[in-house]
């Protein structure tokens, strides 16, 4: 047999044989792999194509009549492609020109080296109006017109090269600071981290923003497509009248400067649906202006104190003991008191507001001259059980849980509790040692103006989707008292104002209410001057058709709610009928049936 020589180069050979076949079958294998085809796929997206959401148009906010409180306008972002300038002075100048801007800025931005990946585009302005673009694109069109002649030797031609612009929405708010307290503001500036504060904008996000869309967009220009529109957010109505809204902010804010008062607040509802037809605080914020709130507001203002400030109401918290006692049938208008001026309860002494005493009285002489003596004499006769209960199914120290962000509320304090003690019935029987919002008092109170029957107070009328409309159904949430026992009452309190000729009194119509001061508790007790002064009330008392609630917080002008407050809901009233065209009822004497 003969051998071969194995020659060196006979080895290299196999060897190199050996590699390609094993290039070749790795190639193959790599070829019909899952794991390739799904690196593969990864590649495309990344390499190829940038994710990019699509945020959809936010909903559009209306008052009850159509009128835009809230939308969205096209605004621009300018911005320079660094690798497109071919004359930054130009840029500098104009923009310093049309937007104002610092040439200084604009030129140092604009001239800087262009770095792939690191240095590429800048944004020079944003929120720009088009009416702006429009004059940047007349003077950009202007420059592309210039004769090659009239460049002088030596100068560059004027240029707007590099220099870009894009839209995009900016949250807007036409009535500017008219119902900021209720509607809120969508923070646009931050274009990536924006959101909602306050209001229905915060309450209702998730109804206005809508759902956003995700697609994959071509890195190569010549390969975009016209991107896909995210359906837009729902838009809301509002209950609030922007009318009423306007007038009662203006007689309010008119009030806290005559009267010297750190605040003011006035809410108007119809008591037989519970919507809400204004809602009036100080301070307000030009929503436009957002950016401003931490120089109106600080930590301790809630930015609506309709809902998110608690205080004690005083003697207007005697309409709720009365009502318990007409209902529980303890007393009746007539059931006689002699005033001594003092009353002794829980180890305490009680005295009018006065420290006077009063004599023979009645129930409508109690409510009239407003005794703090007799009305601890009424929850006595009421008594703990039936007094703490009537009060919880008025709501009070519950929420009443309105349509609008940052409500708050102050628990309630019932025998058994550890910072409860029998005194308590006769303080809180007057509007002391008890705690109310704004908003939580007027829904108690539109029970009694509403034939017993209290409404959900709430702002939302409807929801308009896709075009088509939602509506809310007004929803009944308590039944505290009887039709006989509100009619009562509203007699009753009409009369005392009419007796006393009460400021609050409005011409041609008859209205019910009762007025409100309360000393404000500090570290050592009810030890100042400062109070809480308020007037509530309700008319026609026919057919109630509005409850108003106005506080002014510590007017220095007076304290008493009968001067600074009263003369308030009057004027209110005295717009509200002309404008709702109420027709007058003159004097009337008792309650005709509805």
């Amino acid at each position: 047999m003969k051998w071969f020589p194995f020659s060196r180069t006979t080895l290299v050979g196999l060897l190199f044989s050996a590699v390609g076949i094993t290039i070749v079958g790795q190639l193959l294998r790599i070829n019909v792999s899952s794991v390739t085809r799904t690196f593969s796929e990864n590649a495309n997206r990344v390499y190829e194509y940038r994710r990019e959401i699509i945020y959809p148009e936010r909903g559009y906010i209306y008052d009850r009549w159509g009128h835009l409180l809230a939308g969205n306008q096209e605004v621009y972002e300018i911005g320079v492609d660094l690798n497109s300038v071919t004359n930054p002075e130009s840029i500098a100048s104009v923009l310093e020109e049309v937007l104002d801007l610092d040439y200084g800025d604009i030129l140092q931005e604009t001239k800087k080296e262009y770095e792939q990946g690191v240095s590429e585009y800048i944004v020079l302005a944003n929120f720009v109006k088009p009416e702006d673009i429009a004059r940047l694109e007349e003077i950009r069109d202007s420059y592309w017109e210039i004769p090659s002649s009239e460049i002088k030797k030596g100068e560059r031609r004027p240029s707007l090269n590099g220099l870009t612009w894009k839209p995009h929405l900016q949250r807007t708010y036409p009535e500017n600071d008219v119902g900021g307290n209720i509607v809120g503001f969508y923070a646009f500036r931050d274009m990536v981290k924006g959101k909602p504060y306050f209001g229905v904008e915060e309450k209702y996000d998730d109804i206005l923003s809508g759902s956003t869309i995700e697609v994959l967009v071509p890195n190569n220009p010549n390969l975009i497509e016209e991107l896909p529109t995210a359906p837009p957010g729902a838009s809301l109505v509002l209950t609030i009248d922007r009318e009423i809204q306007s007038n009662v902010e203006s007689v309010i804010d008119r009030a806290v400067k005559q009267n010297g008062a750190v605040s003011g607040t006035a809410i108007v509802i119809d008591p037989e649906t519970g919507e809400i037809l204004a809602m009036a605080t100080t301070p307000r914020l030009n929503l436009n202006e957002y950016w401003k709130l931490t120089e109106q507001f600080d930590e301790s203002t809630p930015f609506n104190r309709a809902v998110g400030a608690s205080f004690e109401p005083g003697s207007v918290f005697k309409v709720l003991t009365m009502a318990t006692a007409l209902d529980t049938g303890k007393v009746t208008p007539n059931t006689p008191f002699l005033d001594t001026g003092t009353i002794t309860i829980g180890g305490i002494s009680i005295f009018n507001w006065d420290r006077a005493a009063w004599g023979p009285q009645t129930m409508l002489g109690c409510m009239q001259h407003s005794l703090n003596v007799c009305l601890t004499w009424v929850a006595m006769q009421i008594g703990n059980q039936d007094f703490y209960t009537y009060l919880q199914n008025f709501g009070i120290g519950k929420k009443t849980n309105i349509d609008l962000a940052g409500e708050v509320t102050w628990p309630l304090s019932v025998p058994g509790d550890e910072n409860w003690w029998e005194a308590n019935l006769g303080t809180n029987s007057f509007g002391q040692g008890v705690s109310v919002t704004p908003i939580q008092f007027i829904t108690a109170i539109s029970a009694i103006a509403n034939d017993g029957i209290m409404m959900s107070p709430h702002v939302l009328k409807s929801v308009i989707d896709e075009e088509r409309q939602y509506d809310y159904s007004p929803q009944i949430i308590g039944n505290p008292i009887s039709k006989e026992t509100a009619r009562t009452l509203t007699d009753m309190l009409a009369v005392s104002l009419e007796e006393e000729a009460s400021n609050a009194l409005v011409p041609n119509y008859r209205v019910a209410g009762k007025t409100g001061t309360a000393e404000i508790a500090g570290p050592y007790g009810y030890t100042s001057n400062q109070t809480n002064a308020s007037f509530v009330g309700w008319g026609p008392v026919a057919d109630p058709k509005f409850v108003v609630f106005v506080w002014l917080e510590k007017p220095s002008s007076s304290p008493w709610g009968s001067i600074v407050a009263s003369p308030v809901f009057s004027e209110i009233v005295q717009n509200l009928v002309t404008y709702m065209d109420i027709p007058p009822d003159g004097t009337q004497v008792g309650i005709s049936e509805r």
